[in-house]
Formats: structure tokens, C-alpha cells, sequence
């Protein structure tokens, strides 16, 4: 099933995907029921936004084994935990701004985003994916500059406004093992790997993470990126004013965000 949020005619709903048609829902389905109002849109005459305002951001870096050695980072025996202010977040198809801060090595990370459906506190990895409502594409988009040299942290690095594109949807009816995760820069394939390569599954990081946060409805996971990352190509390659950038995850869909600088 597949779970959008959409701005039409001034107002923002919820609604379920039924092929080319939006079904609205009554209310919020995280954290509740998906109830149908009978009332349907054309998909196409829609705003797809991102699917969740979620109240926490936490994000794992160096979660795909190949992206760790691309860094020449040692595997994690424990995973590593940052987080993305809720107000990065933006919406399939809106721009990716260069914050004029620090426009010059912004860079790209597909990832498999996890919206929590009900409240999770010290799960087990065996129930872990009992309180997932379903799964969306992310883009962690980061400030390198800022998060190696600068600041020495990752908090502004990762939280620009527009750093957290998310959608188109999601999806709730999808296993996280094994699913396609590709970038594409103006058409060209930048990362190209499987969740298989996880080092920390879904359901260990819902565990590790609810070990010591309680996980509202709405919270987003962000898993981590596999390689193919500019920061890690001969010569680096960033985001620049006029790129198109496009994170896929098969079984999920894709989304699109131009980037364009400051002002």
C-alpha cells in the first residue's frame, strides 16, 4: 500500500495510491488508522509532498560495508548515530538549495528512510519491524566542508534547509532486505548497491535506537548510504546550481530534486 501526503485546492491530506488515482484518508494514518474518506484525485493534478513531518530525524553514516571502505573508515561494531533537524526536510521535485554559507561541497546520499508507525521503546530485534508503518526514499543531502573541517560535527553539515528530501510515498507493504538503492546525477548512475549491504539491519538499528529514544509515530530512520558518494570520487564531484539529482529504491519509487544556490 502505498501512503502519500499532497497538497490540493489549499489543503494538505493524506491519501492512499490506487494506480493513477489519490484515495484521501481521513486524518493522519501514522500512528492510527488508514480510514478512506471516498473521496478521489487524479494522482496528476496533485502535489506530492514529502509523506511524513516527522518529529525526530536519526540518521546512521557508515552503514553500507562498501561505503565504509570507500572512506577508508573501519567497519562500525556499534552503529553511528546523528541527527538531521526536522526542519531540513522538503518535498519530491523541490529544490535542493546551496546554502550560501557553505555552497561548495554539498554532496548526495540515497538512502532507505524508516517511518515508525507506533510508539517504540527498548524493542527487541525479533519484533523491531512490528512498529514500522512503512518505507520511504531519503537523500541526506550533506555539507562535507562543514562536517570534516569546519565544525568538526555533523549537526549544521547534515540540516541546511532542504538536506532531507523525502518520497514520493510510502510504502508499507515492502521487505527491507534486499531492495535496489541507486543516485543518479543529471542521468548519470552515482551509487548503485543493495540493502543486503546493510551492516546494521532494520530491525538492529529500531532496536539499538529504541534502546535509549523513544521512537514517536513519524519518526524517520535514515539507514545510511551505500558508495558512490561525491566526497569519495577522483576527483570529488558536488552538487552544483543546475544538477538534478535522483534517488531510486526499487519495490519504494524514486524521487527528483534540482539544486539550485542561495537567494
Amino acid at each position: 500500500m502505498k501512503i502519500c501526503r499532497y497538497a490540493f485546492n489549499g489543503k494538505i491530506s493524506y491519501g492512499k495510491i490506487d494506480g493513477m488515482v489519490v484515495k484521501t484518508l481521513a486524518g493522519c494514518p501514522i500512528g492510527g488508522d488508514v480510514v478512506e474518506t471516498g473521496e478521489t484525485i487524479d494522482l496528476a493534478e496533485v502535489k506530492l509532498l514529502a509523506p511524513v513531518a516527522p518529529p525526530n530525524i536519526l540518521a546512521i553514516g557508515l552503514n553500507y560495508r562498501a561505503h565504509a571502505r570507500e572512506t577508508g573508515a573501519a567497519i562500525p561494531d556499534h552503529p553511528v548515530l546523528f541527527l538531521k533537524a526536522t526542519s531540513a526536510v522538503t518535498h519530491p521535485g523541490d529544490p535542493i538549495i546551496l546554502p550560501g554559507a557553505a555552497p561548495d561541497n554539498v554532496d548526495y546520499e540515497a538512502e532507505l528512510a524508516v517511518v515508525i508507525g507506533k510508539t517504540a521503546k527498548k524493542v527487541r530485534v525479533d519484533e523491531a519491524l512490528d512498529y514500522v508503518f512503512g518505507y520511504t526514499v531519503g537523500n541526506d543531502v550533506s555539507a562535507r566542508d562543514c562536517q570534516k573541517v569546519r565544525d568538526l560535527q555533523w549537526a549544521r553539515a547534515k540540516s541546511f534547509d532542504t538536506f532531507c528530501p523525502l518520497g514520493p510515498w510510502i510504502e508499507t507493504d515492502v521487505d527491507p532486505g534486499d531492495l535496489p538503492i541507486s543516485a543518479k546525477l543529471n542521468g548519470e548512475i552515482m551509487q548503485a548497491s543493495s540493502t543486503k549491504d546493510l551492516i546494521f539491519t532494520v530491525a538492529e538499528l529500531i532496536a539499538h535506537l529504541s534502546e535509549n529514544i523513544t521512537l514517536h509515530p513519524g519518526t524517520v530512520i535514515m539507514t545510511g548510504t551505500p558508495p558512490g558518494v561525491g566526497m569519495a570520487l577522483d576527483p570529488p564531484r558536488f552538487l552544483r546550481a543546475g544538477d538534478i539529482i535522483e534517488v531510486t529504491i526499487g519495490g519504494i519509487g524514486g524521487i527528483s530534486n534540482p539544486v539550485v544556490a542561495d537567494g
